[in-house]
């Protein structure tokens, strides 16, 4: 290949890339605005396009959502990350990066639950992509955020923070998940402030208290 055509080949793939983050921004606009069951037609027509160029870009609709699942839980790392690192004490990360998880699931309820719970040409699809789970990936990504401060306060080793991590990613994640859904349901008047103290809480006291407690009756 010559020094031209590699340039020509380089500016086409950023070209490439380029339109694949417009289309997936689109997406995730004809989403929020509709829901998960919005149709390539109408993320199409959100993109200012054709649904054949939509398909130049990504094969179906399950390729479609993998891209935007991948752009969600990326920001959602980001965030999380900036959360946990800007904190002043360990128990302000964890509150912080519980507030920012239910912030930004509230913020965009269609979205998230199209990322994690969209039918697929009748097949319910839960963090199953064809290139693999990108929400399981940021969740387990998320475990060594989550661990560290754990990691620092209670004094453990890296096994037990992370399994502690684990079971809290899970946790925030399942009562996140409930609030939402009965939120919107209007089943339940708790707020996003309340929940994030409560889970806080829970996971706080929970196994950092107990450790405290056997730490002081050892001594």
């Amino acid at each position: 290949m010559t020094r031209d055509q590699d340039g020509r080949s380089t500016r086409w793939d950023d070209h490439r890339a380029a339109r694949r983050a417009e289309l997936v921004n689109a997406a995730r606009k004809a989403v929020h605005r509709g829901g998960p069951g919005v149709s390539m037609e109408e993320i199409a027509a959100a993109a200012g396009t054709s649904k054949s160029i939509v398909y130049r870009y990504f094969e179906d609709k399950d390729g479609l959502r993998l891209a935007v699942a991948s752009a969600v839980v990326a920001d959602m790392h980001d965030a999380l990350a900036r959360a946990a690192k800007d904190a002043p004490t360990p128990l302000g990360g964890l509150r912080a990066m519980v507030r920012v998880y239910l912030e930004m699931i509230e913020h965009s309820p269609r979205v998230y639950w199209f990322v994690t719970r969209t039918s697929i040409a009748g097949v319910e699809v839960d963090d199953v992509g064809p290139d693999g789970a990108p929400l399981s990936s940021y969740l387990n990504s998320v475990i060594d955020i989550v661990a560290r401060p754990f990691a620092e306060v209670a004094g453990v080793s890296g096994d037990v923070a992370a399994v502690w991590a684990a079971g809290a990613v899970g946790h925030v994640r399942g009562a996140g998940e409930w609030w939402l859904a009965h939120r919107e349901a209007g089943t339940t008047s708790m707020t996003r402030e309340e929940l994030t103290e409560q889970v806080t809480l829970w996971l706080w006291q929970g196994p950092v208290g107990v450790l405290h407690h056997e730490t002081a009756r050892e001594s």
